[in-house]
């Protein structure tokens, strides 16, 4: 029997999760997944520039597991370019550092701690607030 998969850590969820090729519906695209782990691998190695030692050890994993990690996530990230499939971005054993508040009135986001209790918007005082960690079933669970 496998031993448990450990969770890993993503530092805040995404601010969009749905892509697509524009002028085409997406009920008529094939979908790839890309889970959170493999979203916040490519984020890490290709949009920061770690090198895998560090961004392992950012996502509290081995360098191995994020070798897998990010080589999965680039084919389904080209996959997606080279063949105008729709990319959602959902699931994955994870667990997020920080949160990401967004106001539907005003589109503001604002990053937060996964503990803050918000209830107006910052910027225009809305209080149609969006909580993106508990969008994806996290909340209370991600605090350290």
């Amino acid at each position: 029997m496998p031993r448990p998969q450990k969770k890993r850590k993503v530092n805040t969820p995404p601010l969009f999760t749905d892509f697509k090729p524009s002028g085409i519906s997406a009920r008529n695209l094939e979908e790839i997944v890309l889970s959170l782990d493999e979203f916040e691998a490519l984020r890490l190695a290709d949009f920061i520039g770690m090198s895998q030692e560090e961004a392992a050890s950012e996502m509290e994993i081995s360098r191995p597991t994020f070798t897998r990690l990010i080589e999965t996530a680039r084919k389904k990230s080209a996959d997606f370019f080279i063949n105008g499939k729709r990319l959602i971005l959902e699931g994955g054993n994870i667990h997020f550092r920080k949160n990401i508040i967004k106001c539907e009135a005003c589109g503001h986001a604002f990053h937060t701690g996964l503990h803050a209790e918000i209830e107006n918007c910052p910027h225009c005082g809305s209080s149609k607030l969006v909580n993106l960690a508990g969008g994806f079933g996290h909340g209370r669970c991600c605090i350290e």
